[in-house]
């Protein structure tokens, strides 16, 4: 027999004076109500009613056990109120782990839109480029760029992430511009090292930060392989020159929503995922 249930049906006697009362309102048999208070006495081997033929009262123990169990009910029901507001309403932390392309400018702009959306939703973003756990880190979602994922997760596509080679006017002023990929052999790279790039460039520094990457380039440092949402405003404004665009060989990967595979999910999850889908999906993605 479900204590809890045992221990709202004694609540429930006393409020109402009678175990007819409270069967009545709980819609069950008197015998049931009065078999639930004789199992719940039984488990904590207490009296917990002085039961008479005229009336019911509480016994000493008893009145401190209901007292409690008020108290253990209303904060057990708020609780429960408060969980299903949060698979309703959209509210609480939001801990999701991206990997270190999405550092731009575009994506905190993406970030910015979605609270100004939903202003209970507090962000907890963590940056790395290592897939980690997501139920052991706590996460309630990822950004990836893979499909290989652990058991129980599932992955959404949201958008394809355009890379392009760049490289500042100063570098091409000073070492000129490669026509063909054979041509990269003899220039400087400044390359991202969470990905694989199969070119004859002769790499002075790689990084796992792309805004790193790009300060690099601007800097004449070296040429840069960004995403296109990264490059966009410095292709427009001259600071950057595109290379080799008819001749880039290399494949554009997809940014996967990633969570758990769960029945019950989160209205801060759904909505976020939502909100990506809505936002990036089928779109260019700078």
């Amino acid at each position: 027999m479900d204590t809890l249930q045992s221990i709202r049906v004694f609540c429930y006697v006393v409020k109402l004076g009678s175990f007819t009362a409270a069967a009545e309102f709980l819609n069950m048999s008197t015998a049931m109500a009065s078999k639930h208070v004789n199992k719940l006495e039984h488990r904590i081997q207490t009296k917990l009613l002085n039961r008479t033929s005229r009336k019911l009262s509480l016994t000493e123990l008893g009145e401190h056990y209901f007292q409690q169990c008020l108290i253990a009910l209303e904060t057990l029901d708020n609780a429960q109120l408060e969980v299903q507001q949060g698979t309703i309403t959209p509210r609480g932390v939001l801990k999701i782990t991206v990997p270190v392309i999405c550092c731009t400018p575009y994506f905190v702009n993406l970030l910015k839109t979605f609270r100004q959306q939903y202003p209970d939703i507090q962000l907890s973003v963590y940056l790395e480029n290592k897939y980690t756990n997501l139920v052991e880190g706590g996460f309630d979602l990822a950004l990836r760029s893979t499909t290989e994922l652990e058991p129980g997760l599932i992955a959404r596509p949201l958008t394809k992430v355009h890379f392009r080679l760049v490289a500042s006017p100063s570098y091409i002023e000073q070492y000129g511009k490669p026509k063909k990929l054979e041509d990269l052999k003899n220039h400087w790279g400044v390359i991202p090292n969470y990905t694989q790039l199969n070119i004859p460039i002769q790499t002075v520094a790689d990084s796992n930060n792309t805004l790193l990457l790009k300060e690099m380039a601007l800097s004449g440092m070296g040429i840069a392989y960004l995403p296109d949402w990264l490059t966009e405003e410095h292709l427009k404004n001259g600071t950057l020159v595109p290379l080799l665009e008819k001749e880039q060989p290399f494949t554009s990967p997809t940014i996967y929503a990633v969570y758990a595979d769960r029945k019950f999910l989160s209205a801060k999850v759904r909505a976020f995922i939502d909100f990506l889908v809505e936002h990036t999906t089928s779109k260019k993605s700078s």
